[in-house]
């Protein structure tokens, strides 16, 4: 993964890959993410340990491609998922983006002074940098990754299941999973400011400024989703406050909200409150509309 300058960089096309969440009850919040949307987990990270978390992945992938919504749980005190945990409870952890050349990034950020990393880490094939949230609009820990373009691997950001590190090395098993879940598409995260803070239009320029995540009037558009913020609210903690997946058929968008309904959850009109989070469910576009902006 190559390194440049940190000269001028705009704007570049970059994903909406993993959104991850911290709950008290990992096997609860495994069980409503299996059962109630219906995913599947796909991978359990041993390697979070050193960090006093258990760790999940439940798949949420679409027709455009493996995005991921990671579950961590804290086993030992004193961590920062913990300490969020005890804030707000279960709810938003990390926003994970994935972008053409994350160490590129990481060197135009470090140049300006943007924003502070926390931990990076990286392999042959890929390299995952997290940012100090500190600063950076949304209560969420940012995380801009990528992926080497290989023979094997041609276009990391662009195809439908490319290879993500998050999910370990077995690409095969991991796939399978995430074309078994293709009727299911990320679409939107919304993110609420902190008390007090009602420019949402600021948030929208400092995360294209930071992370190059292009942006319009209304929230950043990504290659395969968007997020948006929201003004912040008295009383109310900054972070995610929803996601919002597309479902292809009406018959498992029907099952998603029955079983929600059969399981004593809040629901609405298109909507589940669920793990700390309000989740959007709407009818997809056509199968063949599915691809990446």
């Amino acid at each position: 993964m190559s390194c440049n300058s940190g000269q001028s960089t705009g704007p570049m096309p970059t994903r909406l890959r993993q959104i991850a969440l911290v709950v008290q009850d990992l096997d609860r919040a495994e069980h409503l993410l299996t059962t109630v949307l219906g995913t599947e987990v796909i991978f359990v990270d041993p390697g979070v340990a050193k960090w006093g978390l258990r760790n999940i992945l439940a798949q949420i992938s679409v027709a455009i491609g493996g995005d991921v919504i990671e579950v961590v749980s804290p086993t030992t005190p004193g961590t920062t998922a913990g300490r969020l945990l005890s804030k707000r409870g279960d709810g938003g952890y990390m926003i994970i983006m994935q972008t053409l050349d994350a160490n590129r990034r990481r060197a135009f950020i470090e140049t300006n002074g943007l924003a502070k990393v926390i931990y990076s880490h990286g392999s042959p094939d890929s390299v995952c940098i997290q940012y100090h949230p500190k600063g950076i609009k949304g209560g969420v820990i940012p995380e801009l990754d990528s992926h080497r373009a290989t023979p094997a691997n041609p276009k990391p950001l662009m195809s439908r299941f490319s290879p993500w590190h998050a999910c370990g090395s077995d690409y095969a098993s991991y796939s399978a999973g995430m074309r078994r879940r293709s009727h299911l598409q990320l679409v939107e995260a919304t993110c609420r400011l902190a008390p007090g803070d009602s420019d949402t239009e600021a948030a929208l320029h400092q995360w294209e400024r930071i992370f190059g995540v292009p942006r319009t009037q209304e929230h950043l558009q990504f290659t395969n989703a968007k997020m948006s913020f929201v003004k912040g609210t008295e009383g109310k903690s900054d972070g995610l406050m929803s996601i919002t997946i597309a479902v292809q058929g009406k018959e498992y968008l029907d099952r998603i909200f029955s079983t929600a309904r059969s399981l004593g959850l809040d629901i609405g009109d298109g909507w589940i409150d669920m793990l700390g989070l309000r989740w959007h469910l709407v009818a997809s576009r056509d199968a063949n509309a599915m691809s990446l902006l």
